[in-house]
């Protein structure tokens, strides 16, 4: 069975307030090119974006970079990328790099990733794909958003027929793991069940 090729990270296009962010981007970009794994992402060399990218390449891995012509100047587009795309619009960016991926990551970041987090939960949630999702809580940076999805479970908001499925980790090291089980028990054949008397 065909493991996982390309992972999308969402992340900041700022390093954020706490240098454990920067330290996990650049960990985690290490690891996905040592272990073979592709990254997909926004295509800055700006931030956590960039600190992801540059570890990918710096340890022999494949980038695909996808950005908007008019975030070109503003993210400073990564040239040095092996797969570079430049689209029209985040609509196009969003949906090439659902396309191209095998699962998601988000690392900390501002609205840009909690919109592209929180775009795939939803997709999950309606079934419209089984991709893993993970949220790799760095520093607790996504503690306040994992308390407000517990809220809406609470709520009747997320209720148990439409979970919104997704791992979470706290250390770099265990993201990759998690990810590859998950995919790997997706792709299990469902034994066919006789109907029911």
């Amino acid at each position: 069975m065909q493991g996982i090729g390309k992972i999308c990270v969402y992340c900041g296009s700022s390093a954020g307030a706490d240098p454990a962010f920067v330290g996990a981007a650049r960990d985690f970009g290490r690891i996905l090119a040592e272990n073979g794994v592709g990254l997909v992402y926004g295509g800055g060399d700006l931030g956590l974006m960039g600190a992801v990218a540059h570890a990918v390449l710096n340890a022999g891995g494949h980038v695909t970079g996808i950005i908007p012509r008019f975030l070109q100047k503003r993210e400073h587009m990564l040239e040095s990328v092996q797969d570079l795309v430049v689209v029209e619009d985040m609509h196009e960016r969003k949906r090439l790099m659902f396309e191209k991926a095998d699962a998601f990551v988000a690392l900390p970041g501002g609205l840009g990733t909690l919109e592209e987090l929180v775009e795939q939960l939803t997709w999950v949630q309606l079934q419209r794909h089984d991709k893993p999702v993970l949220i790799a809580d760095i520093a607790g940076f996504w503690a306040p958003l994992l308390s407000l999805l517990d809220h809406m479970r609470g709520q009747g908001f997320i209720r148990p027929q439409l979970e919104a499925r997704y791992l979470v980790r706290e250390k770099v090291e265990d993201i990759l793991p998690a990810l590859q089980a998950a995919f790997a028990e997706a792709r299990q054949p469902r034994l066919a069940l006789g109907p029911e008397f």
